[in-house]
C-alpha cells in the first residue's frame, strides 16, 4: 500500500514537471512570437520610409529638369543661364548619387503583369517626339485606368486589367510613371509652343525693319 502511495506520488510530480515545462516552452514561444510581431511593425516602417525617400528622389529629379528646360531659363541672359544650369547640373549629379531600391516580392503571375505593363509604357514612351499629342492620349488613357476616382479621359480597360493583376506596390509605381510622363510630356508640349511664339515674333520683327 505504501509502495503504491509512493509509486502515485511519483507518477504525480513528473505529470507536473511535463505539464510545467510544456508551460514554459509555451510562455517562451508567445515571447518569440510577440518579439517576430514587432519586428514585422519596424520592418514594414522601414520598407515605407525607404519608398518615401525613392519617390523624393524622383520628385527632386523631375523638379531640377523642369527648372533647366523651364521658360524662365531662356528668358535670362546667357551669363546668368550657365551659372544657374552649372548648379542645376551640380544638384541633378548629387541627387543622382543617391541610390534607394525597394524590392517588390511577386508571384509568377504579378511578375508577367508589371512586364506587360512596363513594355506598353516604354512603347509609347519611345514614339513620344513621333506623335506627341496621340502619346499624351494614350498615356492618359492609360492614367485613367490606374485611379479609383471616375476620370475625365477614356479608360484604356485592357491596361486595366493589367495593373489590377500587379502587386499593389507596382500599381503604385506605375501610376507616379505615368504622371511623370504626362507633365513631361504637357512642359515640352509648352516649350514648344513658346519657341514657336518665338520665332513669329522675330519674323514680325525682321519684317518691320
Amino acid at each position: 500500500m505504501a509502495q503504491a502511495k509512493i509509486h502515485h506520488a511519483k507518477m504525480t510530480e513528473a505529470a507536473k514537471g511535463k505539464f510545467s515545462r510544456s508551460m514554459s516552452m509555451a510562455d517562451r514561444s508567445g515571447q518569440l512570437l510577440e518579439s517576430l510581431d514587432q519586428l514585422e511593425i519596424r520592418v514594414e516602417a522601414l520598407r515605407e520610409v525607404a519608398t518615401s525617400m525613392e519617390q523624393e528622389r524622383e520628385c527632386l529629379l523631375d523638379l531640377i529638369q523642369s527648372i533647366k528646360n523651364s521658360e524662365e531659363m531662356r528668358s535670362i541672359c546667357d551669363g546668368e543661364r550657365e551659372e544657374l544650369s552649372l548648379t542645376a547640373n551640380r544638384l541633378l549629379g548629387r541627387t543622382l548619387t543617391v541610390e534607394i531600391s525597394v524590392e517588390t516580392i511577386r508571384n509568377s503571375t504579378q511578375e508577367d503583369a508589371l512586364h506587360k505593363a512596363t513594355s506598353l509604357i516604354d512603347e509609347i514612351a519611345a514614339k513620344l517626339l513621333d506623335d506627341m499629342d496621340g502619346a499624351r492620349k494614350r498615356l492618359m488613357a492609360l492614367h485613367a485606368a490606374c485611379v479609383t476616382e471616375a476620370p475625365p479621359v477614356p479608360i484604356d480597360t485592357k491596361f486595366q486589367t493589367i495593373v489590377i493583376t500587379c502587386a499593389l506596390e507596382d500599381q503604385k509605381k506605375i501610376k507616379r510613371r505615368l504622371e511623370t510622363l504626362i507633365r513631361n510630356v504637357y512642359n515640352a508640349e509648352k516649350n514648344i509652343k513658346i519657341m514657336d511664339h518665338q520665332k513669329v515674333d522675330d519674323l514680325n520683327s525682321a519684317n518691320g525693319k
